[in-house]
């Protein structure tokens, strides 16, 4: 699916795909449709009722599909969803027990209880994998409009830049969560097939039912996926500058791996709590019990600020764009 598709989809009755719209001052059927909605005036002297909120909501729609449904992003959500299987496979066929102060993350746990295998996923890809799948759909997001010259008529069909960034913006959050979700769930079917179940042993100590700890799997997405969130608010804002969606990926990617580096320098401790990175690892409080909620709400924070922050700066760049392409 293209992105010429999904004009034609968010465009109403009585106005053409991408590829057969005309311009107001061309004259074409997109010249007599009032852009917020209501009535208009077609090439026929017709009056057409364009519900905004239905084109905008076919439109996000249509975002999604092209989001989930092209091949390399499928692709990239397989290789997401391969990292868990290989660990569980990899844990049960070693003989070597991950044990002690060298073990990564939640493997130690591994062997005892399948669910860790969900959190170790989640420790391994959150490092690199999961910021490269986000940056590569936020690079995409209008850069890659441009880059393919769809984003004139996507202008045009009529879609403001406003709404044109809100669905973009929410196809990100979409797929942030979405990925990390699969990551957890996929860990989890397969630690469990592999290793069993039972009762989770938290970080503190504390031993919790089985359905308490699939609650807390289940916040530990959220965090990490709000903190994903706020790299496609980045992301977003770096693809507001270009037409190449490969730079822009390239960029959001070295920006998340910059952050992290920067993040392991003691030197740099003052710097640590504006990274956008410096907060993710705190998802590990939500495993213990009492969970320590004033330990959260700094990387809540620092994250809806990013967002607020980058999504503005995406407003002011993408409205003040001359968009020729």
């Amino acid at each position: 699916m293209s992105a010429v598709d999904a004009v034609g989809d968010a465009a109403p009755s009585g106005v053409g795909t991408a590829t057969g719209i005309g311009t107001a001052a061309e004259g074409g059927p997109a010249a007599g449709l009032d852009r917020t909605g209501g009535t208009g005036m077609g090439s026929d002297g017709q009056r057409i009722r364009r519900p905004g909120r239905a084109v905008g909501t076919r439109f996000f729609r249509s975002e999604l599909r092209l989001i989930f449904g092209r091949r390399r992003n499928q692709a990239g959500m397989l290789a997401l969803a391969a990292v868990p299987v290989i660990i569980a496979v990899a844990m049960r066929v070693t003989d070597v027990p991950a044990e002690g102060h060298n073990a990564p993350g939640f493997f130690s746990s591994i062997t005892s209880n399948g669910f860790f295998v969900a959190l170790a996923a989640l420790g391994v890809e959150l490092g690199l994998f999961l910021p490269i799948a986000v940056a590569a759909i936020a690079g995409d997001s209008v850069a890659g409009e441009a880059n393919l010259g769809t984003l004139r008529y996507l202008l045009t069909v009529p879609v403001g830049r406003n709404r044109l960034l809100a669905v973009k913006y929410a196809g990100i959050v979409v797929f942030a969560f979405t990925v990390t979700l699969l990551v957890a769930s996929v860990g989890l079917v397969a630690g469990l097939a592999l290793f069993g179940g039972g009762p989770v042993t938290l970080l503190s100590g504390t031993q919790v039912g089985f359905g308490d700890g699939l609650l807390r799997l289940l916040a530990v997405c959220g965090y990490l996926a709000v903190g994903l969130c706020a790299l496609g608010a980045v992301g977003l804002f770096v693809s507001t500058l270009t037409e190449q969606p490969m730079g822009a990926t390239i960029a959001i990617t070295m920006l998340s791996v910059t952050s992290f580096v920067l993040d392991q320098i003691p030197q740099l401790d003052w710097l640590h709590p504006y990274l956008l990175t410096h907060h993710w690892q705190a998802f590990g409080e939500l495993l213990r019990d009492p969970v320590e909620f004033d330990a959260l709400r700094p990387g809540l924070l620092s994250a809806a600020a990013y967002i607020a922050v980058f999504l503005s700066a995406a407003w002011a760049r993408f409205g003040a764009r001359d968009v020729t392409s």
